[in-house]
């Protein structure tokens, strides 16, 4: 190898080993992986249980993000790893807004008891998805 193409080496080592990504650029590659595992988990429990009877994909999603967004944060991940889970991952994965419009749907087409109790399930194991993760994170060496 040349001297001239040892230092050309070097450099691209050592800005390989020094570049700090884009914020913006680790959100995307976040919310591209929550995206396909959102799609992925819908496909899965909706062959299994239909979203016109109850919306348990939606309630899945929402309840696995709430784990994994709590765990991530309670553990003390470090910013780039916020932005790639948190944000990222667990941004396009989880979603209010199916939620919301699911359980308006229940409503307007009469399963009102289904709508309430999708709001508290959704809501209730949610927050206990957390409160589990703040266990794993107390109770585990990290």
């Amino acid at each position: 190898m040349s001297a001239s193409s040892t230092i050309v080496a070097d450099a691209l080592a050592g800005s390989l080993v020094t570049v700090d990504p884009d914020p913006a650029h680790v959100v995307g590659t976040g919310g591209a992986i929550g995206a396909i595992l959102r799609y992925w988990v819908g496909q899965r429990v909706s062959s299994r249980v239909p979203n016109s009877q109850f919306p348990l994909s939606t309630f899945v999603v929402n309840v696995v993000g709430s784990f994994v967004l709590g765990f991530v944060v309670l553990a003390g991940a470090g910013e780039s790893t916020l932005q790639l889970v948190g944000t990222g991952i667990c941004g396009s994965f989880t979603t209010f807004s199916s939620f919301s419009v699911e359980t308006v749907r229940l409503y307007e087409r009469g399963d009102r008891g289904r709508a309430v109790g999708n709001a508290v399930a959704n809501l209730v194991c949610s927050l206990a998805a957390i409160g589990l993760a703040w266990g794993v994170v107390a109770t585990a060496p990290l």
